[in-house]
């Protein structure tokens, strides 16, 4: 029985998992926005708000924590510098996930996982 499970195994092991995890954070700190199956997107899109509220507080130990779970300092320079203040004034739900369909190939459900803010600037605009 699943009674009370919180982790979503993704057919791999746990240092596949967080290593694969980790990697699609990365992606999407640099890339801005990743396309993946929708569990994956699902499971990244906690991390990645976690990482969000780290890069929030802005200490030396946010900082580390950071560095720690995604392993990638360039990428946590860029997230501590560049994308958490502009969620400065938001409580939550840093990032979208936004459904395609299914892939061609296995009929596995696709979805775009991208942060919230990337069309902020647009909608001031109008």
């Amino acid at each position: 029985m699943r009674h009370r499970v919180s982790k979503v195994k993704l057919g791999r092991r746990g240092a596949h998992r967080d290593s694969m995890l980790a990697n699609m954070v990365c992606s999407l700190i640099a890339e801005r926005r990743i396309k993946t199956t929708l569990t994956k997107a699902k499971v990244a899109r906690s991390i990645a708000e976690k990482m969000v509220t780290l890069g929030k507080k802005g200490t030396l130990a946010a900082r580390r924590n950071a560095v720690a779970k995604l392993r990638s300092p360039d990428h946590v320079k860029v997230l501590f510098d560049e994308i958490a203040p502009g969620f400065a004034s938001r409580s939550g739900g840093y990032t979208r996930i936004t459904k395609l369909g299914p892939r061609m190939s296995d009929a596995s459900e696709m979805a775009i996982l991208e942060w919230v803010e990337a069309d902020a600037p647009a909608k001031s605009e109008k």
